[in-house]
């Protein structure tokens, strides 16, 4: 019998926020749950965006995992009451954010080098936090691609959920290959249900995957579903929605956040059409170009919008 496998929404900062994954959920869905960007505490308050973000009254309809970013205990200890207190049993926590500015402090993947301040932090958290469901994103390893195998004995033993694993190096960031045998490495001696994360950009990616990888619990995907939010949708159905179905579902979504963005940004329009500009950053690469660059140079609503219809109709 084949195990179960699943599609999950990975988050990105600036981008998969609570009126994004509304809509997604809405018009396209296809995934298991969402992750929220991470939330942190900085300059000792824990952020009011994120806060916000995560509120079950502005997540509902879908299932959401927050997940938390934390280089010391008394931070994350914060982040899982937070999350406690807004109902939530199950967190996700980022060991693998590859931004410099936060890993230096060891945040994400900046902590991997360090396996005593990773084994305190976890081994504190499952123990203080018993009704969480707590699972780990991390990296090969910051420098080396052998960290992530010298904390698998510890991934092992603790009462975690799931792994999820991008076979990068926290310096590569997002450049370079995938290191595919070290993920083989780490699957082979992974004893949780483990997901992999990491350039899936299309159905074949997923199911290459899937078939080298048999025991896997599913993959969680970033950048190929910002790209194409049916992706998860044409994986289960087995095959591409047709391209006609696909951009008026896109323009059902893009109407939806539009409108949601207008109503909750007090800065002018402006301000919406800097945010609703970041909306297309990933969105449709194959489309027009000449469309793609009038949205990103648009300065008035009404040049945005009709860039906007012009790319939906190619």
């Amino acid at each position: 019998m084949q195990p179960t496998f699943s599609i999950r929404f990975s988050p990105l900062q600036g981008y998969t926020d609570a009126i994004y994954r509304q809509a997604h959920a809405r018009f396209f869905g296809g995934v298991e749950c969402y992750y929220s960007p991470f939330v942190r505490v900085e300059h000792g308050e824990i952020r009011r965006k994120d806060v916000r973000d995560i509120e079950p009254e502005n997540n509902e309809g879908f299932r959401l995992v927050p997940q938390l970013i934390a280089p010391d205990l008394e931070k994350a200890e914060r982040v899982l009451e937070l999350f406690v207190s807004r109902g939530y049993r199950e967190a996700d926590l980022n060991l693998g954010c590859p931004f410099p500015l936060l890993a230096k402090r060891h945040n994400g993947a900046g902590m991997l080098p360090y396996p005593e301040e990773v084994e305190n932090l976890l081994t504190t958290l499952c123990q203080k936090f018993p009704q969480m469901r707590l699972s780990v994103k991390l990296r090969l390893g910051w420098e080396q691609a052998d960290e992530c195998l010298a904390l698998l004995p510890l991934l092992n033993r603790l009462p975690l959920s799931d792994l999820i694993l991008h076979p990068r190096l926290g310096k590569q960031q997002y450049k370079g290959e995938v290191d595919m045998e070290a993920f083989s490495a780490f699957y082979e001696g992974c004893e949780k249900p483990l997901f992999y994360n990491g350039d899936l950009l299309t159905i074949a990616d997923i199911s290459r995957v899937r078939e080298r990888f048999p025991r896997l619990a599913g993959v969680v995907v970033g950048r190929g579903l910002l790209a194409n939010p049916a992706l998860g949708l044409e994986y289960a159905r087995g095959s591409e929605l047709p391209e006609a179905e696909k951009r008026e579902k896109i323009r059902l979504m893009h109407s939806d956040v539009f409108c949601r963005y207008a109503e909750l940004l007090q800065g002018g329009d402006r301000q919406l059409l800097m945010k609703m500009k970041s909306f297309w950053e990933y969105l449709l690469p194959e489309g027009d170009r000449k469309a793609h660059k009038a949205i990103h140079k648009a300065s008035r609503l009404d040049a945005y919008q009709a860039a906007v219809s012009t790319l939906l109709r190619f």
